[in-house]
């Protein structure tokens, strides 16, 4: 497969795109943010101005990756219109369940083939290409995709019917919200206590306590970096929805997601929007700086 079309220029897409691109694909993007076209033209990809242009070729694999259910729709409506022949359809967002299924019923119409396959990992795990994608739909065309998906993330696991992959990536993120909250948790209690950032991290990663997420975060707790955002806070607030909507329906309680959900809400409260999701650490109620500061 040669060339591969993305549709979505921003932490996630970009990164996709200039992996595809550095691996030789012919990769043609689309994003509405000027700056996000600018910055994926200068690493190899074509970029253009519509998605009719984005949908030329008629053979391409077309790549989503959307920061919302609107965004999201307001593609698949434009390529419904535009597409000439069946497309594979790639939606890599994280969505409600209920808005992946309402758009694979939007697209089937039309003979497009949609594949669900949402990206567990964050924007500097994508950077490096050590997010993982927990796909679902038509197995014959996630092994067809397998090519693609090698040259931008560490491994694909096919979970089988349309949905699944979402349904994998929430539960996924009921871990993550969790487990960076409780990052944030840890950090400040430890520094508390009087030992050393740089300590406490060596600490906890080479021991029974740690995670991937702990990894991630607690670098950016301890120096207190939280731009540029590897997860925005406002994008993981939608997120956190979905998350809570769906365990809604499943009808399973989950008194540790309810514990730390109004953390990330005082964060969005205090204007961290912006920053990453490991600027949670500031919203707690005894704020005190994890340097001593």
């Amino acid at each position: 497969m040669t060339a591969v079309a993305v549709a979505g220029l921003g932490i996630m897409g970009g990164a996709i795109a200039r992996h595809l691109a550095a691996a030789g694909v012919t990769v043609r993007g689309y994003d509405i943010d000027p700056a996000a076209m600018e910055r994926t033209a200068s690493v190899g990809v074509d970029v253009v101005g519509s998605i009719a242009a984005l949908v030329a070729d008629d053979e391409a694999p077309i790549l989503l990756s959307l920061a919302s259910a609107a965004a999201v729709n307001a593609v698949a409506e434009a390529i419904a219109v535009c597409a000439a022949g069946p497309r594979t359809i790639v939606e890599m967002s994280t969505l409600p369940l209920a808005d992946k299924l309402a758009l694979q019923q939007r697209l089937a119409p039309s003979g497009h083939r949609l594949l669900d396959c949402p990206i567990s990992g964050t924007g500097a795990q994508m950077a490096v290409k050590d997010a993982v994608i927990y796909a679902s739909g038509d197995s014959e065309a996630v092994r067809d995709l397998q090519p693609v998906f090698d040259r931008f993330a560490r491994r694909t696991i096919d979970f089988g019917a349309f949905g699944n992959g979402t349904r994998m990536k929430l539960v996924a993120n009921h871990l993550v919200a969790i487990h960076n909250v409780a990052t944030a948790e840890a950090m400040r209690l430890g520094v508390a206590a009087g030992l050393a950032a740089d300590a406490l991290i060596e600490g906890i990663t080479a021991g029974a306590g740690n995670s991937r997420i702990f990894e991630l975060r607690a670098p950016l707790i301890a120096d207190e970096r939280f731009t540029p955002a590897t997860m925005k806070l406002s994008v993981w607030a939608k997120d956190m929805a979905a998350l809570g909507e769906f365990a809604a329906e499943v009808g399973v309680a989950t008194p540790l997601l309810d514990a730390v959900a109004p953390l990330y809400e005082a964060a969005l409260d205090r204007g961290y929007g912006e920053f990453d999701t490991a600027a949670v650490a500031l919203s707690f109620p005894d704020r005190t700086a994890i340097q001593g500061d």
